[in-house]
């Protein structure tokens, strides 16, 4: 199951980056930067089952490896104007870096599988996703405001991270 799992994740990460090469050849919205985290957010409905529910401490470790991660991705997130639209711009750093977070991911679960269920492993991997990608966003959506009022006020756009 753990190979089955982490051949998963593997393939929605490649999506991932497929995913977001094609996002930065169309104008970005805030509607576009909300929303993935509300859709993933259904993925909460796991701890009603019980196999799924995790203590409060791996919880915590959870959320802050998802802080933590979620810094890479902030760093290397970066909005342009062209065209009169605001556009994300592309970034070598960010393949690289979702591909070292897939590898680390893929050997915690190996490691972490030996000490703790699968059930609870799954839930503590939601978690540092959530975790990761909510910060992500809000940090996305604040940078897309300012561009946003530096456009419609007319002010030439300066490079944000």
């Amino acid at each position: 199951m753990i190979y089955i799992s982490s051949i998963l994740a593997a393939v929605m990460a490649s999506f991932f980056i497929f995913i977001r090469m094609k996002a930065a050849k169309r104008p970005v919205s805030a509607k576009k930067i909300i929303l993935p985290p509300i859709f993933m957010s259904t993925g909460a409905l796991m701890f009603f089952i019980p196999e799924f529910r995790v203590t409060s401490s791996e919880c915590l470790e959870a959320i802050t490896v998802g802080l933590l991660f979620s810094i890479l991705l902030i760093k290397t997130s970066a909005f342009e104007i062209r065209d009169n639209e605001i556009y994300l711009k592309r970034s070598k750093a960010f393949a690289f870096i979702l591909i070292g977070l897939l590898i680390i991911r893929i050997v915690a679960k190996f490691i972490l599988s030996a000490s703790i269920d699968l059930g609870q492993l799954s839930g503590m991997f939601w978690i540092l996703a959530f975790g990761m990608i909510v910060p992500w966003r809000i940090a996305m959506f604040m940078q897309y405001r300012k561009f946003r009022e530096r456009l419609i006020a007319g002010v030439p756009p300066k490079s944000v991270h």
